[in-house]
């Protein structure tokens, strides 16, 4: 049976910044909650596209052409195949929703990769 999932309370068990932790699925669609503070890595997704939801603070996502800010409270779909690099200046709380089947950094391998997200 479903239940009632407290955002706020899931954010509180984790302070590991860029890795994200899985809170639930639907339709073959992982819900995902992050803390990120400075620079990712350049990847894509290949088969999938990638929703970013900012719940605190401001995510920015540079791409090879321009730089997108997303604020508190707004999103940004991130299209399969595009190369991008997510930033924030401050510590910013996001939600991800993508396929199960969605790579943490594509196929670019580095020490922020994560393998396996873990539910929490």
């Amino acid at each position: 049976m479903n239940k009632v999932i407290n955002i706020n309370q899931k954010l509180s068990l984790f302070d590991e910044l860029w890795t994200p932790k899985i809170i639930d699925e639907f339709n073959g669609q992982q819900l995902k909650l992050a803390k990120v503070k400075g620079e990712f890595v350049w990847h894509d997704h290949a088969n999938e596209d990638e929703l970013f939801l900012v719940i605190k603070g401001k995510l920015s996502i540079e791409f090879k052409d321009k730089t997108v800010e997303i604020n508190e409270g707004e999103l940004y779909i991130v299209p399969r195949g595009v190369e991008h690099k997510p930033f924030a200046e401050e510590e910013t709380h996001i939600l991800l929703i993508e396929p199960s089947t969605t790579k943490h950094t594509g196929e670019v391998i580095d020490k922020l990769t994560v393998e396996k997200a873990d539910r929490i």
